[in-house]
């Protein structure tokens, strides 16, 4: 029920918010660094307000000297059985596409909720069981994984399960999952940490602009 709500509440979290400026996603120009970004469940906003949009104006900041772009997955990001993995299947199929395209562009993966799985899946980490995950449909390929500067996630589902990012991309992902948050924290309580998260783009801006 407490994880109904937190959907449910993202629904509503930027409903008096619309009118909010938010950083325009782009998609297929070459820059150095592209912020690929997978909103969580029914998030409003460019890239998602609670966390896709404050984490990318936070590292364009944070990214001296360095053209930061962004590209804004696309998927549904509802309650549907086959969101995620439409979310994951876009991801991969986009970050190939843009690395073919770019070969010196790097990537920062950032995703919220629902699309922490969706992030969780491209890089081989499997959602299935998690609330609102699937089983993975596709992952970045070995030659892609070098250019995948930093993963950022946030709420992350899959914790609830005991799992989290292990291997290739460990050392290169922050995840974070807010005390009380009932989707990543297994018997949690508090629906209003599941909304929390805007308050840490800093640091996760901080912490991908390093491993740029």
């Amino acid at each position: 029920m407490r994880i109904r709500m937190c959907l449910a509440a993202l629904s509503l979290a930027g409903a008096g918010l619309a009118t909010l400026s938010a950083p325009p996603a782009m998609a297929a120009a070459c820059s150095d660094v592209e912020v690929v970004a997978a909103r969580g469940t029914f998030e409003p906003g460019t890239l998602g307000f609670i966390v896709g949009d404050p984490v990318y104006s936070a590292l364009q900041k944070k990214a001296a000297g360095k053209n930061v772009t962004s590209y804004k997955v696309n998927y549904p990001a509802d309650l549907s059985p086959t969101s995620a993995a439409q979310g994951n299947l876009d991801l991969v199929n986009h970050v190939k596409s843009q690395s073919a395209a770019c070969p010196n562009q790097k990537f920062v993966l950032v995703g919220y909720s629902q699309g922490a799985n969706v992030v969780d899946n491209s890089i081989g980490i499997s959602s299935a069981g998690a609330v609102v995950g699937s089983p993975i449909v596709a992952t970045l390929p070995t030659a892609v994984e070098p250019k995948v500067a930093a993963v950022l996630l946030f709420g992350n589902p899959i914790r609830a399960l005991g799992k989290s990012v292990t291997g290739t991309y460990q050392s290169r992902t922050l995840d974070l999952c807010a005390k009380g948050d009932p989707v990543c924290e297994n018997g949690g309580g508090d629906v209003g940490a599941h909304l929390s998260y805007r308050g840490d783009a800093e640091e996760a801006a901080t912490f991908a602009a390093g491993r740029l």
